[in-house]
């Protein structure tokens, strides 16, 4: 067996105890993960103590019931460069980076909107938005609404309301998008201590 075989072995060996671990933490029985994923029981038990070989056809629908990626079932180990390249490329005139490398879910953007008059054209859709300015002062039209946003100011918003973001046309701006294409929201969970002694 070669090196390459070897570390596949090691890491498909490791899947069961990681698919029983994270049905303990999340408190799931086999009868609801069976419901879940369509997975047998007898199935699902023979994962978990090493029995059955994983295959991706099994594999999906349970990281797709736990929400987790495939590879964190995997444990796939780490190859090459851990930088990610981020690729820029230019959108309606706007140098768009990608900060999310997985499709689905949210996606995170950092967006910069060069000096220039721009006739605002809204458009709806489903998901849900959250700007954030880092620099200079963006434009966003939302229904009604037409706002100048200047650094550290945050808009979220449905986009199901027709919507416009872009340059005031005095300097450019330097946006971070965040988009749930689902109509996903960003939860804050760090809230500030109270004072114990007021």
């Amino acid at each position: 067996m070669n090196d390459q075989s070897t570390v596949i072995a090691a890491a498909l060996g490791e899947v069961g105890v990681r698919l029983k671990r994270l049905r303990m933490q999340r408190s799931v029985t086999l009868t609801s993960l069976a419901a879940a994923t369509g997975i047998s029981k007898s199935t699902l038990s023979r994962l978990e103590t090493g029995q059955r070989r994983p295959s991706l056809e099994l594999l999906l629908p349970l990281a797709q019931a736990y929400h987790v990626p495939l590879d964190e079932l995997v444990g796939a180990p780490e190859v090459g460069d851990p930088r990610i390249r981020l690729k820029p490329r230019n959108a309606n005139g706007r140098t768009v980076i990608p900060l999310t490398r997985q499709p689905g879910g949210m996606q995170a953007w950092k967006i910069v909107i060069p000096t220039s008059k721009t006739e605002p054209a809204l458009k709806s859709h489903e998901g849900y938005e959250w700007l954030y300015v880092l620099s200079g002062r963006m434009r966003l039209v939302l229904g009604d609404h037409d706002l100048v946003l200047g650094p550290g100011e945050v808009a979220e918003f449905d986009t199901f309301v027709p919507h416009w973001f872009g340059s005031t046309g005095d300097q450019q701006a330097e946006v971070l998008s965040v988009f749930g294409g689902q109509g996903e929201r960003m939860h804050v969970r760090a809230k500030a201590a109270k004072q114990r002694n007021e």
